[in-house]
């Protein structure tokens, strides 16, 4: 095949957006799309070798994987090696469990799997994950592994055939994507059926040339190159993808693909040797650049600097050219001798693979690390970081719909009282209902994960929304619901998560959108008020830069076995939009600030006297909704009931 120094330049402009992206500078906020251009190339490259082969009638199998192997593996295996030690020092025991079943994984070519179960690519958090990119080699060790038996068996028909076999698969598996990116965003996000569109793509970029000479066209050449830097620079998190958009660096790509070469402004501007160097380093670089920027973000309390994130890239480009001088090289032209022949290939391979999934296994299943890692100390804390033993049963998602009317109720069938809210009232619900057993009075937990309030907004085709009209509805016609806490991550409503980037202060939103939340917010205590409810407001407490298990880790302990959270100052800057508006509230609600009991004057506390307030950076423990259910039942008592209002 002949070498195209343009298809090299190609690769710099996808590896250097998906780099940027992940060192979350916001300009490149669509850079994820780079893997798009990446699927294209490669199954551009394949199909070309494939095609060829077949015509002359040489094409083989354990061959075809051999250069996979020399290819891929290598690479990714020492990658995976110097990420070990780094995460048996700096990870705690679950991110080291999960980090070391994502090894496993990825030995299996399974890591996308892994990944979609897990979480998604947006999710906060995720790019502490140092393996995260390795979902997008698995969907093309997964290419690789079924494309060419797929080829072999449609070739006994003819190449017409094939040809037109993938021209209908590709289309299925566009419209699968362009559906699942609403309906199941995660699974299109991660797993093949609506990626192998954007392979075969390149697959047909490769049979055009099988028949056809390269006619070079600099306004399509120039098109194409153009929609992949719009969609480098126009999409971002909230884009559906891939979908229909996922066209613009698709369809860019082939039109590079098919119409820049040597004599086109697009194919010398990508030959440059500077573009050339970068893509011949690309996939070394891909390789390098998430593991480097996943340990600093997990190192520190705070969020990297983008001097330090530059420095990073930076750093991932200059390992990216060691290691294609020292690894990708010797082992693709078999100049390292214990690698030589295709036998010693797949045996160093495996022998690899099965030393780092025992490694991996080790550290996901043994709960050994665990142990070595834990002081008594940090045991006892972390037995009181625990969730609600009813969240994955009673919690409402999108995934997991619960119906206000089957919403599980606790320890009674008295059901006088209900928690509403999102993921922030699970715990509490729990904890209520065990201050409340006693008096035979049970529960109601009307939860949704992710549900800002939406009371009165008219917002179609939202699952959130939708829920809660309905559970709103049930509480106004179930008459024996005399009591209702009311509990949300309200400032993450209005202003963003601060995960990711403490200490500064999230300001994500526009004000009409906190004018919308807050109102809504304000509009469901009055309904339920209007319904003869008491109605018990639990504001947001305050959160954590990291998880708990990380704070307990990683924080120095302070006297009374307590483990310092934030700033009492930072946390009063980041709520100050809640404490500013309190007086909008009805007067007869009750208002329970936790802050008065996780706090004081200086500090917010992530965890006090042996008992951690948390089971992540946000959501409270049972432990920790304890305290704040205790503080309910005694305010909305009759005993109590001269109490002041906010406490």
């Amino acid at each position: 095949m002949e070498y195209r120094r343009e298809i090299d330049g190609l690769r710099a402009v996808a590896v250097l957006p998906v780099i940027f992206f992940h060192a979350g500078f916001s300009f490149f906020s669509g850079g994820y799309v780079g893997v798009d251009v990446f699927f294209v190339i490669s199954g551009y490259l394949i199909t070309s070798i494939i095609i060829r082969e077949c015509e002359e009638g040489r094409f083989s199998i354990l061959k075809f994987y051999e250069r996979r192997t020399r290819r891929i593996l290598p690479a990714l295996f020492t990658v995976i090696i110097c990420c070990i030690p780094f995460a048996m020092a700096w990870m705690i025991p679950q991110q080291f469990e999960d980090f070391s079943k994502s090894v496993i994984s990825v030995c299996l070519f399974a890591s996308n799997f892994l990944f979609w179960r897990e979480s998604g690519y947006f999710a906060p958090n995720v790019d502490e994950k140092p393996l995260l990119h390795t979902w997008s080699l698995a969907v093309e060790e997964q290419y690789y592994l079924f494309f060419p038996l797929f080829v072999l068996l449609m070739w006994r028909f003819g190449k017409r055939p094939t040809f037109y076999a993938i021209i209908g698969i590709s289309l299925v598996s566009l419209l699968i994507a362009d559906w699942a990116s609403t309906a199941h965003p995660k699974a299109n996000f991660y797993l093949p059926p609506g990626r192998v569109w954007e392979l075969f793509a390149g697959s047909l970029c490769a049979f055009h040339f099988s028949t056809s000479v390269n006619r070079g066209n600099d306004w399509a050449g120039g098109f194409g190159l153009l929609l992949i830097l719009i969609a480098i620079f126009w999409f971002d998190s909230k884009t559906p993808f891939p979908s229909f958009y996922a066209l613009l660096p698709v369809v860019g790509t082939v039109l590079v693909i098919l119409f820049a070469d040597e004599r086109t402004y697009v194919g010398r501007l990508l030959g440059l040797k500077p573009f050339v160097g970068i893509g011949m380093i690309s996939y070394s670089a891909y390789l390098w650049h998430q593991p480097m920027f996943a340990f600093a973000r997990i190192e520190s309390i705070d969020a990297p600097s983008p001097v330090l994130m530059l420095s990073l890239a930076v750093m991932s480009l200059l390992l990216a050219v060691l290691s294609w001088k020292y690894v990708e090289q010797p082992f693709r032209t078999r100049s390292f001798r214990l690698a030589a022949t295709r036998s010693k290939i797949f045996a160093l391979s495996a022998a690899t693979s099965v030393l780092l999934v025992s490694v991996g296994a080790w550290g996901g299943f043994t709960g050994q690390f665990y142990d070595l890692k834990t002081q008594p100390i940090q045991n006892e804390l972390l037995t009181s970081a625990l969730s609600s033993p009813k969240r994955d049963t009673c919690h409402a998602s999108p995934r997991h719909n619960i119906p206000p009317v089957k919403a599980c109720s606790f320890f009674s069938k008295n059901v006088t009282w209900a928690v509403f809210g999102d993921s922030h009232g699970v715990e509490l619900a729990y904890a209520v209902a065990r201050k409340l057993k006693e008096y035979d009075i049970g529960v109601k937990q009307l939860t949704f994960s992710g549900c800002r309030p939406t009371y009165g907004q008219s917002i179609r085709e939202d699952p959130c929304a939708e829920w809660t009209s309905h559970a709103i509805d049930y509480l106004v016609q179930h008459k024996e619901i005399k009591t209702v806490v009311i509990s949300y991550r309200i400032n993450a409503a209005l202003f963003g998560s601060q995960t990711g980037v403490y200490p500064s202060i999230p300001d994500k939103n526009t004000e009409k959108h906190r004018k919308d939340v807050w109102g809504s917010y304000i509009a469901e205590m009055k309904v339920l008020q209007k319904a003869g409810k008491r109605v018990v407001l639990v504001l947001q407490a305050p959160e954590l830069p990291k998880d708990i298990q990380w704070m307990i880790y990683n924080t120095p302990l302070q006297s009374h076995q307590s483990v310092g959270g934030v700033p009492r100052s930072w946390w009063d800057a980041r709520a100050h939009y809640m404490y500013g508006h309190l007086d909008d509230i009805p007067r007869s609600v009750t208002v329970i600030d936790p802050s008065k009991q996780f706090c004081n004057h200086e500090e917010c506390f992530a965890a006090r006297n042996g008992t951690s307030f948390y089971f992540d950076d946000d959501h409270m423990s049972v432990a920790g909704a304890g305290i704040v259910a205790g503080r309910i039942t005694a305010l909305v008592s009759p005993i109590a009931s001269h109490l002041s209002r906010t406490n």
